[in-house]
């Protein structure tokens, strides 16, 4: 097996999205799982390495063979985020010279993003070529459709730096921000030798540019131990956040903006209190529309802010049901693990996140227009029939078990097999302590 680098351009935190949840939970179980990991000729098991930004340079050992690398950024996004500073910090600059020093060790680099480091990882390996030099190989991964953000990060963006624009200029914006990322993603993308995506629609789109030859499917797994029913985690949850005891209990977690489809859920669960359906909102995660979800909702909202993955564990198990109009995810792990949860989920008519239902309408439900009033009607019988919506929280939970991998098989089955493909070109083997989890990088 070779040596392999990941390169996710985003800063790690507790309290960071799926994409950076993705790898550390595939991270862990390259080293929680050695013995089950193809080696090479030498004995040698799969070397690992994944790339984050950081606050500041450090290693997190996981194993012998498998490490978290944390490297500063060069040209922060930090300082131009929206007023709320809930968007995900990356690096826009064209070169990382600390990553340029690392990356040789690796026989594959592995893009994830198309910002600092994959820029600077395909700059290299440019030069290799024109140096007729040995090469690494490039594998790239799409985990957030950012080119279909940018329209919405955009104009937040302009509502602070440029202030009283015409909404016509805020468009503009807004679409050529969306084009030229997207043109950046698929330039990048194309000096990969295999792309793996997560659902068939991504496959498609990719195809058309690159071939079908070179797009495979990255599913994404889940947590059986962590995510899972608790009966215990409600009176829990009434005590340490002071949740309504009373009546069922409607979760989001995820980014409050409107990429997420926030705006709607929150006028739809304000339709249902002003028409007397018991029920209360449980919102984790922050955002540009969080003091507007706020003022809507008043006493009938519970803003638990970013929480990490152990603690929203404990909030899923608490609550009801989980509803999530976003229409932007790949794949939206967020309702992998409400599902396993045992919560029954409500979801867009046609978003990829449906790809986790296997009987829509028993072990979830799907909403067929993006209004308030339908989410509302899509919510009332779930809210107002106890046992309508314990059929559909068992049934989700039975579909989790029986149906959605786990961590581990999706790095045996999607991940190992593309990376210990033969190398472009023999590559020496690291030097002694450079792969060693206990030095520096």
């Amino acid at each position: 097996m070779p040596s392999v680098a990941v390169l996710v351009e985003l800063l790690r935190r507790d309290t960071s999205g799926g994409h950076v949840k993705c790898w550390e939970h595939f991270a862990h179980s390259a080293a929680r799982l050695p013995e089950r990991l193809p080696v090479d000729r030498d004995g040698t098991p799969l070397d690992l390495t994944v790339y984050f930004l950081g606050d500041r340079e450090h290693v997190e050992p996981l194993g012998p063979h498998v490490r978290l690398v944390m490297l500063r950024p060069v040209l922060s996004t930090a300082a131009i985020r929206s007023a709320d500073s809930a968007e995900d910090v990356c690096d826009l600059a064209p070169w990382h010279p600390r990553l340029a020093a690392l990356l040789p060790r690796h026989d594959v680099w592995h893009l994830t993003h198309s910002f600092a480091f994959a820029t600077t990882a395909v700059r290299l390996d440019r030069h290799a070529a024109r140096r007729s030099a040995p090469r690494p190989r490039l594998i790239g991964s799409v985990h957030t459709d950012v080119p279909l953000l940018a329209p919405v990060y955009a104009r937040y963006l302009a509502d602070r730096w440029l202030p009283g624009t015409h909404p016509r200029a805020d468009d503009l914006l807004a679409r050529r921000a969306e084009t030229r990322l997207r043109r950046r993603r698929d330039r990048l993308l194309a000096h990969c030798e295999r792309v793996l995506v997560p659902t068939p629609e991504g496959r498609a789109e990719l195809a058309r540019t690159l071939g079908p030859h070179r797009v495979a499917p990255l599913r994404r797994g889940i947590d059986h131990d962590l995510f899972r029913p608790d009966p215990t985690a409600r009176a829990r949850l009434a005590r340490e956040y002071g949740v309504p005891a009373d009546r069922p209990l409607v979760l989001f977690a995820g980014r409050l903006d409107a990429t997420k489809g926030v705006p709607l859920l929150a006028e739809s669960v304000r339709l249902l209190r002003a028409q007397g359906t018991a029920a209360h909102l449980v919102m984790a995660g922050s955002g540009a529309e969080e003091d507007t979800v706020r003022r809507l909702l008043g006493p009938d909202v519970t803003l638990l802010g970013p929480l990490p993955q152990d603690r929203l564990a404990r909030v899923y198990a608490g609550c009801d049901v989980f509803a999530f109009p976003s229409r932007t995810e790949t794949s939206g792990n967020v309702v992998a693990e409400a599902m396993a949860s045992g919560l029954a989920v409500v979801l867009p008519e046609g978003a990829r996140t449906t790809r986790w239902l296997t009987a829509p309408g028993r072990d979830g439900v799907v909403v067929p227009r993006d209004d308030p009033l339908a989410w509302a009607d899509a919510l009332r019988p779930l809210l107002d029939r106890p046992a309508a919506r314990e059929a559909v929280r068992h049934r989700a939970a039975a579909t989790s078990r029986t149906s959605h991998p786990t961590w581990d098989r999706v790095l045996a089955e999607d991940l190992l097999p593309v990376w210990s493909r033969p190398a472009r070109t023999p590559r020496r083997a690291p030097r002694a302590g450079r792969a060693s989890g206990t030095h520096a990088p």
